[in-house]
């Protein structure tokens, strides 16, 4: 069982911000900016490239609609997303996730 899914299990502690019953989200234990939140899938996915079902795109595709939950939530000034593909092009959960990343509100500059 990979780690995101003993999160989901609550055999793992998280600082979770999202749940519902197909998504959880929560902060990532090394952050890269002041937030930094993985948001997955309930359901084992173990990566992008293996999304080929119909309902598994659905999943991914709402990825984005937690992502917009977030942002509006915690009123984040903007916000960068990205997903990454195997280990070799910087995944290091095989476990298909969304990072979102945003900078706190005093540190933007217009």
């Amino acid at each position: 069982m990979c780690v995101f899914c003993k999160i989901v299990d609550k055999q793992i502690p998280a600082e979770i911000v999202y749940e519902d019953d197909k998504y959880l989200a929560f902060k990532d234990i090394n952050p890269k900016a002041p937030t930094h939140i993985l948001i997955i899938p309930k359901k084992h996915i173990e990566s992008f490239h293996l999304v080929k079902d119909k309902d598994d795109k659905k999943l991914v595709k709402w990825l984005l609609d937690i992502a917009w939950e977030i942002i509006d939530q915690q009123n984040l000034p903007g916000c960068q997303l990205h997903m990454n593909s195997w280990s070799d092009h910087g995944q290091e959960v095989p476990h298909i996730h969304l990072h979102l990343l945003s900078k706190d509100k005093t540190s933007i500059k217009w």
